[in-house]
């Protein structure tokens, strides 16, 4: 059973056990990010008289998540990456565009998603699973670092537990 509370790890391999081809993990890569910057841009339009903004508050409320996974060079990595997509995001809220940028970020994210998806066979269950919506980020920020040759025993753990990347030949039946 998922939980909030497992471990970086555990919960990096049951993501990845969903994202194996690597076309889909690519859509990820550009989804979870444009995903966390809609957000941004429509959670930080309202804001309270301290000047904060709901936007900035959750990214309060989920950093101690990911420092607190039991790998903190990812989950700094992660908390990061949130920072920066919200500190993009943040100047557009305030903008009279902000729902269409807001919307519109968030339906090519998702969308690209979906289409990543497609490439791996399985549908999407973020929705049917919602503590996958705190893991995207992590994912992305792991696949990142493994790009650039880091964490190499937590890719090596993950694709132990989870198999290797693949691509999908697509004229077979998932």
């Amino acid at each position: 059973m998922r939980t909030v509370f497992q471990p970086a790890t555990d919960l990096l391999v049951q993501y990845a056990r969903l994202h194996r081809d690597r076309r889909n993990i690519l859509t990820h890569a550009v989804g979870v990010p444009l995903v966390v910057f809609a957000l941004g841009v429509l959670l930080g339009r309202p804001r309270w008289d301290s000047g904060w903004t709901p936007a900035w508050a959750l990214w309060c409320l989920t950093t101690p998540w990911y420092l607190s996974r039991g790998q903190v060079g990812l989950g700094v990595a992660a908390t990061l990456l949130n920072a920066l997509l919200l500190a993009l995001a943040t100047p557009l809220a305030a903008t009279g565009s902000w729902l269409v940028v807001g919307v519109g970020a968030l339906l090519m994210g998702w969308s690209a998603q979906w289409a990543g998806h497609y490439y791996e066979g399985r549908r999407a269950d973020a929705i049917d699973d919602l503590t996958r919506l705190l893991v995207g980020p992590l994912f992305v920020a792991a696949e990142a670092l493994f790009a650039l040759g880091r964490c190499r025993p937590l890719r090596e753990q993950i694709e132990r537990a989870a198999g290797p990347t693949r691509l999908r030949d697509l004229t077979v039946p998932a």
